[in-house]
């Protein structure tokens, strides 16, 4: 099959629609309507035409024009491509958690992932699913980032949430607060901490980027008064990792850390559980935070925000999430581009190194 690079100069990005039902299809329709995201990027969304003109009759958006295909070889860069993954009739009735929405929200995510294996798309914005609608015998996951570390048999990935004034990765993610303990060894946060080193220098660009480990317990543990996690695994594992070469710092207390607003000394932190840090990145991100899955072979990013039934097809969702992950995408693609060029002519990384400290 063609490659992304022989249609546009511009990246061919894949969109999934999410929960049909949720707020998934109304935030891509609002993205796209407006026509200047074209002169970045050529979108292709996974869905169907019947399901797209249903939520483009529902929000009067007029601005929203495509063109339907069955293949990329009829790709417009200067239009928007819905991609037909079916073509039945599907009942939709925004705000209600059914079957149907999980059912056709895992297709269009499936034929986007094959899309992405076949290099028809170069990203991939995935809008929101609900977790629970979606199980069945071929999405048996906890979310998007087990599904796609599955996909493309990645040993381990990072759910990182990054935004302009912080970028928080997890050590675990959606696994239940009784169980987060029995992760917190000293091999994975190794592990978690060398994926968010080798992404912040591959994918943002920070050369030498300097790191957060947060704590598990209250106060850090208060020196094994309150747990012994600290001292036992995340402490020894901070000590190994600066002996690798890693800036690494911590444990922390997380409520002091970020009250103290000691997030933005850092580059990257590592919280323990997904609560300690999506509460603060999402208080904390002014709505322009975005999830991103680091340690894959291909760039997916999405809005840091979830299925949203109780506002779906009520045309008061708010785009600026989803926009800022099809930014973002588009920036880790190109200073993916550029790491690569740089490792591979050595000599011209040296010259831009000389050129920044001569700056």
């Amino acid at each position: 099959m063609s490659s992304v690079n022989a249609h546009t100069h511009r990246p061919v990005i894949g969109i999934s629609a999410g929960d049909l039902n949720s707020i998934g299809l109304e935030i891509i329709i609002k993205t796209f309507a407006d026509s200047r995201m074209l002169e970045l990027c050529t979108p292709v969304v996974f869905a169907s035409n019947k399901a797209i003109n249903f939520y483009r009759k529902l929000l009067n958006e007029n601005n929203f024009n495509y063109q339907s295909i069955k293949d990329f070889s009829k790709l417009n860069p200067k239009q928007v491509s819905v991609f037909n993954c079916w073509e039945e009739e599907v009942q939709i009735t925004p705000g209600v958690l059914n079957e149907i929405g999980g059912k056709y929200a895992a297709r269009s995510l499936a034929v986007a992932v094959e899309s992405l294996k076949a290099r028809e798309i170069e990203g991939l914005v995935t809008a929101p699913i609900h977790k629970k609608n979606i199980q069945s015998k071929d999405f048996d996951f906890t979310g998007h980032t087990p599904y796609l570390r599955n996909a493309f048999n990645s040993k381990d990935v990072l759910m990182f949430m990054t935004a302009d004034n912080m970028r928080i990765g997890l050590l675990t993610e959606h696994v239940p607060v009784s169980e987060v303990a029995k992760y917190v060894t000293k091999e994975n946060i190794l592990s978690k901490i060398a994926m968010m080193k080798d992404s912040l220098v591959r994918d943002f660009g920070i050369d030498n980027p300097r790191i957060a480990v947060l704590g598990l317990n209250p106060h850090a543990g208060d020196e094994g008064l309150i747990g012994n996690e600290e001292i036992q695994q995340i402490a020894p594992a901070i000590r190994e990792s600066k002996q690798r070469g890693t800036l690494t710092f911590g444990p922390y207390s997380a409520d002091a850390f970020f009250a103290r607003e000691m997030y933005a000394k850092f580059d990257g932190v590592l919280a323990m559980y997904h609560d300690q840090g999506l509460i603060p990145f999402k208080s904390l991100a002014s709505g322009e935070g975005i999830n991103y899955t680091a340690g894959l072979p291909i760039v997916r990013t999405s809005p840091d925000h979830g299925t949203a039934f109780d506002i779906a097809g009520k045309n008061v969702a708010d785009e600026a999430s989803f926009r800022q992950a099809v930014f973002s995408c588009l920036d880790i693609i190109a200073q993916r581009r550029e790491y690569a060029e740089n490792t591979r002519n050595p000599l011209k990384k040296t010259e831009i190194a000389s050129e920044r400290g001569a700056v």
